[in-house]
C-alpha cells in the first residue's frame, strides 16, 4: 500500500475511534445524571386508636302491631294504600256486619224485655208488702215476690251486658289503625272470609320513628362489656356509647343510636345475647326488615404504632412495606398487622416509631435503590395531604 494511502487509512481509523470513544463517554455521563425516583413517605407514629366492633343487625319498628280479625265475616272493603302512612284510628278494613247488627237488635230486645219484667216484679213486691203486713197474703208469698224482683235485677244487668257485647262486636267490623305508622301489604282483600277463631292476620302497622335494631353479641363480648360497665360503676349490659349503623350499600346512617336493652340470658343454641338499639328515623328512610351493621368502639389502644394502609403490600398473606433509611435507600421489611381504623393500620411488629414507609411510588422502587423521599401527612377522616399544602 502506498505511503500516502496508508497514512490516510490511519488518520480515518483514528477519527473513527475518537468518535466512538467520545460518544460512548457522553452516554455514560448522561446515565450518571439521571435523578433518583421521587417517592412519598410517611413516618410511622403512635396514636390512640379506638377498637371497633361490628355486628350484623336487623331493623324492627318501634311498635310492630299485627292487625287481626276479631269477628267472622267477608271483607267488604280496604280503605288505605298499602305501604303508606296511616294515623291512629283511621279506617282500614270493613267486615260485613249484617249478622252483627241483627245480634245487636236481638240483644236490645232482650234488654227491653228484662226491664219490663223488672218493673212488673217491683210492682208485685210493692203490692204484696202491705198485704203481708195485714195478713191478707202469706209472708212466704211476699218473700217470693221480693226474691223474683231481685233476680230480675240480675237479668236486666245481664241483658245490658249482652247489648254492650253486641255493640263491641259490631264495632269490630270496622277495623281501625291501632297506632300511627306505616302499614304493610294486605294479607286479605275484598271478598275474602276472615274469622276470629284462628285470628286471621289482616296486616301489620309499624311505627318507625324511632326504629329499633336487634343484633347479637358473643359470650366473650358480653363479658367484656359487663366488666367495662362494672369498672365504670354501671349496672346492666348497656354499651353506654353512641353507636353507628352501616347500611347495606356501605353508607353510614347519619344519626347515632343507643343500645338500651339486653336480653335476660345467653341463647344456649347460639351462645349469643340479643341487644336492642334505637335510632332516630325522622325522614322515614329506614323500614323494618333491613339488614345492617352496628359499629362502636369498646376500648382504645394507647400508643399504637400506625402507618397508612395503602403502604402495605400483601403477598399471599405476608405483609411487607418499603422503608427509606437514613441514606435514602429502600429496604423491604416484613410486618405484622393489627387492627385497621379508617385509612390506618396498626403495626404490631416489624417497624419502629419514625420509620419512613413509602406510600406513593411503590411500583417504581426496589430494594437497595436510592430514592428522593417527600414527607406527607395523613389525617383521620381525610385524604392524603400533598407536600406543601395546608393541612
Amino acid at each position: 500500500m502506498p505511503v500516502n494511502l496508508r497514512n490516510l487509512f490511519l488518520i480515518l481509523l483514528l477519527i473513527f475511534l475518537n468518535y466512538y470513544l467520545f460518544s460512548g463517554c457522553g452516554k455514560k455521563e448522561e446515565k450518571a445524571v439521571v435523578p433518583d425516583p421521587e417517592v412519598q413517605v410517611y413516618s410511622a407514629e403512635t396514636r390512640e386508636i379506638p377498637v371497633l366492633k361490628e355486628w350484623v343487625g336487623q331493623t324492627f319498628g318501634d311498635n310492630d302491631i299485627e292487625i287481626r280479625a276479631r269477628v267472622d265475616g267477608f271483607v267488604e272493603g280496604l280503605f288505605f294504600q298499602e305501604g303508606s302512612t296511616v294515623q291512629k284510628g283511621d279506617l282500614l278494613y270493613m267486615i260485613n256486619s249484617d249478622e252483627l247488627q241483627q245480634r245487636l237488635v236481638d240483644a236490645r230486645g232482650k234488654y227491653t224485655e228484662a226491664q219490663t219484667m223488672l218493673v212488673k216484679a217491683k210492682n208485685d213486691a210493692d203490692r204484696y208488702k202491705p198485704l203481708a203486713e195485714a195478713g191478707a197474703v202469706s209472708q212466704q208469698r211476699y218473700e217470693s215476690a221480693v226474691a223474683y224482683y231481685e233476680s230480675m235485677k240480675g237479668s236486666v244487668e245481664s241483658a245490658n251486658a249482652g247489648v254492650k257485647l253486641a255493640e263491641i262486636n259490631l264495632s269490630y267490623a270496622r277495623v281501625t289503625a291501632p297506632i300511627s305508622g306505616v302499614i304493610g301489604i294486605s294479607k286479605v282483600y275484598e271478598g275474602d272470609y276472615v274469622t276470629r277463631v284462628a285470628g286471621s292476620l289482616l296486616n301489620t302497622v309499624s311505627s318507625i320513628d324511632p326504629i329499633k335494631v336487634r343484633f347479637s353479641i358473643s359470650e366473650s363480648e358480653y363479658l367484656n362489656i359487663k366488666r367495662l360497665a362494672l369498672k365504670e360503676g354501671r349496672t346492666g349490659t348497656k354499651l353506654n356509647k353512641q353507636i353507628d349503623m352501616i347500611l347495606s350499600d356501605g353508607t353510614i346512617y347519619p344519626y347515632k343510636g343507643t343500645a338500651n336493652i339486653a336480653n335476660r340470658q345467653i341463647d344456649p343454641s347460639t351462645g349469643t345475647m340479643t341487644i336492642e338499639a334505637t335510632f332516630p328515623n325522622p325522614e322515614k328512610l329506614l323500614r323494618p326488615g333491613l339488614f345492617c351493621k352496628i359499629s362502636t368502639d369498646l376500648s382504645t389502644l394507647q400508643n399504637a404504632l400506625v402507618i397508612p394502609l395503602r403502604s402495605v403490600m400483601d403477598m399471599q398473606g405476608i405483609f411487607n412495606v418499603y422503608v427509606v433509611d437514613n441514606d435514602n435507600k429502600v429496604r423491604l421489611k416484613s410486618i405484622k398487622k393489627g387492627i385497621q381504623y379508617e385509612q390506618f393500620t396498626v403495626i404490631e411488629s416489624g417497624l419502629s416509631k419514625g420509620d419512613r414507609v413509602i406510600v406513593e411510588g411503590l411500583l417504581k422502587v426496589k430494594p437497595e435503590m436510592t430514592v428522593s423521599p417527600k414527607e406527607i401527612n395523613v389525617q383521620f377522616d381525610s385524604n392524603f395531604v400533598k407536600p406543601g399544602s395546608a393541612e
